[in-house]
């Protein structure tokens, strides 16, 4: 729901964890070596890396994409467990987590917005099926097979949510015929952490297989929190509680049709997300000046009054059909069913001082259906043909569980709502393959995406009802991709293309007194790439390297009063924005030393638009009404944006990481390791006022393990975040959030 509230969001305001200390010890699912492979996940060489997010299985190094591909083992040897992590060990990304939403971003672009009409620039895929592309955010990684990390805009395979990129998480399938194996793994640590997970795989026939995987995590919270006076907190601090299951089935009745069933059950208790003012981090205040700040305090010592919690239930199931017809051709059917309950409540201002809280509570649901025909692999000439389908709907829960106050409290309510936003999108799409010779490859893909959004919403300021409440907006797009590889030799490799993508428009919420006000438009998108791709010494290196150039129109951008989530509006920058850069990864692997590292530079600067920032007016001062957005004109209080950077955009991304596997005998490995993240600072807000809290910092992590491996045990000491950096790991509505402090622990596999 666009509306101002959501500035500081329900499922918006929340703490960003680079991951709970059981991130650092979930391993992937990790069979015998002979079942490495789920029956999705096709095997590949030593020196092949297997993707299959643009529905064919392709050799990544020969694929006219730029991608990452971290393995189940990558993800427990990184430490990265849920989506948080994923930016400390691939390059380009960055998110900035607020708890049951979050900010996602690939190459300065996702989701810099906190509400439910501003949709993602960047999707996630589970098993192949899109999921919630807002809320319950924090589902866990484990039993993973793989995760594919797809960057720059995927909208002729991907649709209208990837114009940042596109993210495919695929968990372990059953193996028919692989036997009876699986893992168990168990971890505890500081914060009293302790957890559990693992997988086994059940054959059932010559045809059938099934396997079950479950996770489970508590642990205590980060945070010292004190009320009024410094009197004892009784509300709930950050403890985590976290259960999760899956079933998968698989049939093959016969060589050429293969059902795989799924169903994923989550109840993650996520405690609460605690904050405090962002003036709290200044030394000395005014900012600059040398007046110390009585007010400053570490990130994790804060105070608070109003009740928080941060609750998230929810389920999916995917119905996945593979049938090969005559000739090599596959029929492919992908459906999907989601459904999740959410409940938010924080303290809105973040201190002691006032009780001002924030409360949500909504459900959402999410059909979608997939077809697919492909072509064989084998052929000059490839072809792809799909059509797809999206139905979700949020509702907001009666009576009025969306409210600024605090219900039976007697605290008035400023704002509260309820209602339902059903979206819709449908969508065609086609990709052609020609092999001008056999180094060198032609393909074209287009994509027509029609989407539509509806408010049903009753909403009430001060206890008035604010009109219009039923408003609807609909986006049609059609996206294209051309691109040339060229298999220079057997080692290097060169692409280039031009691809576009769109997000669609969406709805204003009307406030009191303000009557409608214009929904903001589609977003679109073209993109230039080029790169090389390349293998040295038999494979033993492998590396990538590229370049891109973004040109978007009628960006989308939120103005208003970063501080006050009651006056924001979204609309279109008229001017041209553009986001370019370039990337670097390499992989390196001598004996038994192996070495990764991945690096983005990134410059963004946004289109002419003129904007007021309310901050820097008198509190009492209505803010001026003459700025046109596009026209202006310049004033104190009206300021032209163009050249600024987009929010959550940072200069420099980079991660390294290496690990050297000592034989202690036959029997027995010691394996130390160590993982690098950096992401650059980054502008929360579009007006870049490092005084009134603007900007976020530098994140560091270091991460450490030590393993030692005896036959099928593996014991590992670990640390994550090693030399405690007290970092802010997101920024809105003038809080600060954490991101999680050192976590260290030891934990138990036992693979069989």
């Amino acid at each position: 729901m666009k509306t101002g509230l959501f500035w500081p969001s329900a499922s918006a305001l929340a703490l960003a964890w680079s991951g709970s200390a059981l991130a650092q010890t979930a391993p992937a699912a990790a069979p015998a070596p002979s079942d490495t492979a789920s029956s999705s996940e096709p095997e590949a060489s030593d020196s092949e890396i297997v993707v299959t997010a643009q529905r064919r299985t392709e050799n990544l190094m020969r694929t006219a994409v730029s991608a990452s591909v971290l393995s189940g083992t990558d993800l427990a040897n990184k430490g990265v467990a849920s989506v948080d992590a994923l930016q400390f060990a691939t390059p380009s990304i960055v998110v900035n987590n607020f708890g049951q939403g979050n900010d996602f971003n690939v190459r300065g672009i996702g989701k810099a917005e906190h509400n439910t009409q501003t949709t993602t620039g960047v999707i996630t895929y589970r098993d192949g099926v899109p999921t919630f592309p807002g809320y319950f955010q924090e589902e866990p990684y484990y039993d993973v097979a793989n995760i594919q990390v797809l960057r720059g805009p995927q909208g002729t395979i991907v649709g209208q949510n990837a114009t940042g990129g596109a993210v495919f998480v695929n968990s372990n399938d059953p193996i028919v015929g692989g036997g009876v194996h699986g893992y168990f793994n168990a971890n505890y640590g500081n914060y009293n952490d302790l957890g559990a997970q693992g997988a086994i795989n059940i054959p059932v026939g010559d045809k059938f297989a099934m396997r079950v995987a479950f996770f489970g995590e508590r642990r205590d919270g980060f945070y010292h929190i004190t009320g009024p006076g410094g009197a004892k907190y009784t509300g709930n601090k950050g403890d985590l509680r976290e259960l999760a299951g899956r079933i998968s089935l698989l049939w093959k009745p016969t060589d050429r049709l293969s059902i795989l069933f799924k169903t994923d059950l989550d109840y993650l208790d996520l405690g609460a997300y605690p904050a405090d003012p962002y003036t709290d981090r200044f030394r000395f205040l005014p900012y600059g000046s040398t007046t110390p700040n009585p007010n400053y305090t570490d990130l994790f010592h804060i105070t608070a009054n109003s009740p928080e919690g941060a609750k998230d239930k929810f389920f999916r199931s995917i119905l996945r059909l593979e049938y090969e017809l005559a000739g090599g051709i596959k029929l492919r059917s992908v459906s999907g069913l989601s459904h999740g309950h959410g409940f938010y409540l924080a303290d809105l201002d973040g201190t002691s001082a006032n009780i001002s809280t924030f409360g949500d509570t909504l459900t959402e649901k999410q059909y979608s259906q997939e077809f697919n025909l492909i072509s064989p692999d084998n052929q000059r000439f490839t072809w792809l043909l799909g059509a797809f389908a999206l139905w979700n709907k949020y509702n907001f829960l009666a009576p009025y569980k969306l409210f600024i106050g605090l219900p039976g409290f007697g605290i008035p309510i400023y704002y509260d709502l309820q209602g339902t936003n059903p979206e819709r999108s449908l969508a065609a799409f086609a990709q052609l393959g020609y092999n001008i010779t056999p180094s060198l490859k032609l393909e074209l893909g287009g994509r027509y995406t029609a989407s539509r959004s509806t408010n049903h919403v009753l909403i009430r300021e001060l206890g008035s009802f604010v009109t219009p409440d039923e408003q609807t907006t609909k986006s049609d797009n059609f996206s294209y991709k051309a691109s040339l590889g060229w298999a220079v030799s057997r080692d290097h490799y060169l692409y280039g293309f031009v691809a576009t993508g769109f997000r669609p428009g969406g709805l204003n919420t009307p406030t009191f007194g303000s009557g409608a006000i214009p929904p903001f438009g589609p977003e679109r998108v073209r993109s230039f790439e080029g790169g090389w791709k390349a293998n040295f010494l038999g494979g033993a290196i492998r590396t990538t390297v590229d370049g891109f150039y973004n040109q978007y129109k009628n960006f989308q951008a939120i103005l208003g009063r970063p501080n006050n989530p009651r006056l924001t509006t979204e609309l279109n920058v008229s001017g041209t924005t553009k986001i370019y850069g370039a990337e670097a990864e390499a992989d390196f692997k001598f004996g038994n030393l192996s070495f990764s590292a991945g690096a983005n530079v990134l410059h963004s600067s946004l289109g002419q638009f003129f904007a007021v920032d309310p901050r820097n007016l008198p509190p009492a001062t209505p803010a001026p009404g003459l700025c046109n957005p596009a026209t202006g004109p310049v004033t104190p209080y009206c300021i032209n944006l163009k050249g600024q950077r987009q929010t959550y955009a940072p200069t420099l991304t980079f991660n390294v990481g290496a690990e050297y596997d000592l034989k202690l005998g036959e029997n027995d490995t010691l394996t130390p390791r160590v993982n690098f993240g950096h992401v650059g600072g980054q502008w929360a807000t579009l007006f870049e006022k490092q005084q009134l809290g603007d900007r976020i910092e530098d994140r560091n992590i270091l991460n450490a393990q030590l393993a030692w491996t005896h036959r099928s045990w593996t014991v590992t000491g670990y640390a994550t975040n090693l030399t405690n950096q007290h970092y802010v790991g997101a920024l809105n509505s003038g809080l600060t959030f954490a991101g999680a402090p050192r976590q260290y622990g030891v934990k138990v596999l036992k693979t069989f």
